[in-house]
């Protein structure tokens, strides 16, 4: 082998390798998923509503965010928040509403053993929605997902998404104490105005 074959070789190997550094590996979903564990546990809490599926959901996230291939490093956070919000609509198939008040209420009850009675307090106007809206209002609204996106997630039409939007939005408004926990999109969404927040510490248990 020539000294310039060798030298190419080498080339083509630390562009490789460039290349490779520029993506999210699996062990960086892992190390994410770690560090951000009470934010992901809690988003999947809020989102489904429900202890068991919420452990589902966290647990199928971490998985298809480690089986992922060619996710920017930049990126890597919102695919794993993006992971859970995909798995939390699998799980709860949320639809729009059939204004059955009585499951809402059971849900936001069996919620409620698993949060700090501060954080109980702050979410509790999010669990009083039923769940299409629920979903409506965290993605588009906390989440900062563009109504392009949102359709496309939960498969329904711009014009439901809105409607529903509008009714969740009309409801956290007439509560007594709306909730001022503020949802910081990551990178690859635009920054909402809104006043939750999921990504700072929270007193629920992670799963192990």
């Amino acid at each position: 082998m020539t000294i310039g074959t060798r030298l190419t070789e080498t080339k083509h190997i630390a562009k490789g390798q460039g290349q490779a550094a520029l993506y999210a590996t699996g062990g960086d979903f892992c190390r994410i998923f770690k560090e951000d564990m009470k934010s992901l546990y809690l988003l999947s809490l809020v989102l489904t509503a429900d202890p068991e599926k919420a452990g589902q959901c966290f647990v199928s996230g971490l998985d298809d965010c480690a089986a992922a291939n060619q996710v920017f490093q930049e990126w890597a956070r919102s695919w794993a928040r993006r992971a859970i919000i995909k798995n939390a609509i699998r799980l709860v198939a949320p639809g729009p509403p059939d204004a059955n008040p009585v499951s809402i209420a059971a849900e936001a009850k069996g919620f409620s053993g698993h949060v700090g009675l501060e954080l109980q307090a702050q979410v509790s106007s999010i669990l009083g929605l039923q769940p299409f809206e629920r979903f409506t209002l965290i993605m588009s609204v906390l989440e900062g997902y563009s109504d392009r996106e949102c359709t496309l997630l939960l498969g329904c039409t711009r014009a439901s998404l809105i409607s529903a939007r509008s009714r969740a939005l009309q409801q956290i408004a007439r509560d007594d104490q709306p909730p001022d926990i503020n949802l910081k999109p990551g990178p690859m969404h635009s920054k909402s105005n809104s006043g939750f927040d999921l990504t700072g510490p929270a007193t629920q248990a992670a799963p192990a």
